[in-house]
Parts: structure tokens; sequence; C-alpha cells
């Protein structure tokens, strides 16, 4: 077959290197590549009777290059064209079976397939095909692990005997689907190899109705899984949250026996730890749970495109779905809901808190300008008890200088009383220096209020 899916992405590059025009306007870089990622191939042609092993790795976007280096080395052994060095999408015949590869954000898909007879399904799996060494070598962990039994229409269904020796008596879920063109089973448990079973009969299927079937019940295996990933550290947390609440409603109590300012910024500093806490928490889990809710529509909707019909006495996998797959779901949305809760509950207690102290703070420094103003009010009046001693300072001063001027003069021979000219002066001078000093003050009053 040979079919490289790569050579699409490769022809989009000779695209993108010249500037295209339509009716001589610019096209968007990027319109070819876009158009290409829209159309590629989502499913394979297969034909009843086909397996399929199907691996679905977890593993970092930076595994990328390693990955498509492997499948280069597997292409070449097999003396095939290799991967494409940019390709996300990869699928090629190479003779004894098929190869799929799809590199997604989280994760990467392999799905081996091979179109031939077989007598007991899951007996030898197509992936039994591929080299040992070379399998061990992928990089991620084994995240999703399946094989698909596609049995032809030309032989007779499965005994319920036959089921049961299958999937190992374990309770098996079945359905019609696809308007009826077949039957699909499965039991949703990992068997002793390590893969999951299920077992599709052909009863009109065309073949890209077969490929489109086995794509959505593999995508269905894999964002079920894929949603159910925060889970298990979902119920782990489950009792820490109960515990932040327990620490939020003590310290919210503890907020009607305050004292102190003291007591107050202790009470904040323990909501702002507890609101700390509780945000990397969230940090670490949304992100998660936001994927998992896109996952779970995405099972939703691939189950609903199955189009399942009854057979009697078996579960429909979409009851399967609503019983199990819901309940894990709601778990992770009542830890997302009782976060943003806590969140916003410990917000505004921090918010009443701060308030209470910005309220206390307040009231201290309205009090200590009010100290202030009195310390004010008491250098002033000091500073007016100075300016009175310093008028009579001054004026004793001046009439002793008043004093030995007229001593200068009646020394002279001029007719002087000094003592009695000197009493005269004495209203005078007192009263001078009392309106200079005053003038004085006033400029000094007048020039700080002008700054």
């Amino acid at each position: 077959m040979n079919t490289i899916t790569s050579s699409l992405h490769s022809g989009a590059e000779t695209v993108g290197d010249i500037k295209k025009q339509l009716l001589g306007i610019p096209e968007y870089q990027d319109r070819h590549e876009l158009n290409i990622e829209l159309n590629a191939d989502i499913f394979e042609l297969l034909t009843a009777p086909a397996h399929v092993s199907h691996l679905v790795l977890l593993s970092d976007r930076q595994y990328i290059d390693q990955e498509r280096q492997l499948i280069t080395q597997l292409c070449e052994s097999y003396n095939v064209t290799p991967l494409h060095n940019h390709s996300n999408i990869f699928s090629v015949d190479l003779g004894e079976f098929n190869l799929r590869w799809e590199r997604h954000t989280e994760y990467s898909i392999y799905m081996f397939y091979q179109i031939a007879p077989f007598e007991t399904p899951f007996a030898r799996p197509v992936i039994k095909l591929v080299p040992e060494e070379w399998l061990a070598s992928l990089p991620g962990e084994v995240l999703a692990a399946t094989h698909i039994a596609l049995d032809d229409r030309s032989r007779p269904k499965r005994s319920l005997t036959e089921l049961a020796e299958l999937f190992v008596t374990n309770t098996i879920i079945g359905s019609k689907v696809a308007a009826g063109s077949a039957s699909i089973w499965s039991d949703n448990q990992i068997h002793s190899d390590g893969f999951s079973r299920i077992l599709i009969h052909d009863e009109t299927l065309r073949n890209r109705q077969a490929g489109r079937l086995v794509q959505r019940l593999l995508e269905i295996e894999t964002y079920c899984i894929l949603a159910m990933l925060p889970v298990p550290k979902i119920r782990q947390m489950i009792p820490k949250l109960a515990s932040y609440d327990q620490r939020l409603a003590t310290l919210t109590f503890s907020n009607l026996e305050l004292d102190s300012i003291e007591d107050e910024q202790q009470l904040l500093d323990g909501l702002t730890k507890l609101a700390a806490e509780i945000e990397r928490i969230s940090a670490q889990t949304d992100h998660r749970l936001n994927a998992s809710r896109v996952y779970y529509e995405i099972v939703k909707l691939r189950v609903a495109e199955l189009r399942e019909e009854r057979i009697e006495g078996f579960q429909m996998l979409q009851e399967f779905m609503e019983q199990h797959l819901s309940s894990a779901m709601g778990t992770c949305d009542l830890v997302h809901s009782k976060l943003e809760t806590l969140s916003l509950r410990v917000a505004r207690a921090s918010g009443l808190l701060r308030t209470r102290v910005d309220i206390s703070m307040e009231a201290q420094i309205r009090d200590l300008l009010k100290s202030m103003d009195r310390r004010a009010r008491m250098q002033l009046r000091l500073q007016e008890t100075v300016e009175g001693l310093s008028v009579v300072v001054l004026s004793y001063y001046l009439l002793g200088i008043v004093g030995y001027g007229l001593k200068a003069g009646k020394a002279y021979g001029m007719d002087i009383n000094v003592d009695l000219v000197t009493g005269m002066a004495i209203p005078i001078v007192v009263l001078g220096v009392f309106f200079v000093v005053r003038g004085l003050r006033h400029l000094v009053g007048k020039a700080h209020r002008d700054k």
C-alpha cells in the first residue's frame, strides 16, 4: 500500500516557500497548511477480517523528534519511504503489517493493523509482528493499549460461550452500532497481556465505515483514560480540601475575638498562607481538570456517533460510560468547584480582615495626629512665652544702649538728666521691640503659608 500521509505536509512546505496570489490578492501564508490539516485522514481504510493493536503513550512534546527517528528507522528496516521530518501524522504499509502514528499535544498514538483472516480473536495480535526492541525504545508511558478484532460477515456471530472465553468471563458490554451495520463487544478490562479487548462483527460495513468505527472506538478508549487522568490525585485532595475548609472556619471565627492590631496581623498572615496553599493546588490542577472536561465531551460525542442499538442481555457502551465515567467526572467537577469556593471565601475573609486592620490603623493614625496637634499647640504656647521674654530682654539691652548714649552726651557737656530720659524711653523702647517682633513673626508665617 505504502500510503504516506506525510507527503501532504511536505507539499504544504513547498507552497509556503512561494508567496502565492489568488485573483491578484496575496494569500494568507498558512492557508494551504490549514486546509491540509482540515482534510487529513483521521482513519484507515479497513476491511474484515482484520485485527488491530493500538498503543497510546503519554509523553512530553519534546520527544517528537525521537519518535520520528524511531519510525524512520523502522521504515528503513522494511525498505519503505521513511517519515518526513515535520509530520505529526504518518501512515505506511510495512508489508507484514500497517502502521499509523499520530503525535498529539501530550501523547502519541501507534496503531498497528493487519487485514488477514483469523480463527480465534486476540490469539495472535498484530503487535507480535513488531520488533520487540523497537517497541521497547519508544519514549513515554503506556496510557492505553487495545486489541481490536474485526470479524468477517461470512462467519456466524460468536456465541455467549465464545464471548465468555474471549473476555475471561468478565461482564461484557455489547450493542449494535452504525445503524445495525456491526455489533461490538468489550469488557473494558485490562487482560493478562496488558491490553483491553474489543470484538467487532461486520454485518454490512463498507471499508470506510469500518475504518471510522474502529477509529471512534479507539478514540473513546483513549479519551476516556485521558479524561480520568486527574481522578486519583483529585480523590487524594478531598481530605486536604476538607482540612482547608476547617482551617478557614477556625480563622474566620477567630476574627470575632481579636483584641489588638498584632492579633489582626497574625490572623491576616494565617489567611494569606491558606490562600497561597489553595492557589498552589489550583495552579497544579486547573489545566488538567479543564483538559479532562474537554476529553469527556469528546467521549460523549464519539459514543453518540456510534448510534447504538441494544442487544438483549448486554449493557450498552453509552450506559457504561454514564454509570462509570460520569461519576468520575462529577468528582473532578466537585473538587474544581470546591477549590473555587475556598479561594473565594478566603479572599472574602481576607478582605474583611484587611478592612478591620485598615480601620484600626486609621484609628491609631488619628490618635497620633491628635497627639502631634497637642504637642504643636504646646510648642506654640512656649514659643509665644519665649517671644514675650525676648521682648523684655531686647528692651533691656536697648535701654542700656540708650543710657550709654545719654551718659556720653552728658560727659560731652550737654545738660541731660540721664535717669529721667532713660525712664521716659522705657515704654517707647518696649512698644517698639514688641511691634518689630510681632511684624517679623507675621512675615515668617506668611512665607510659610505661601510655600
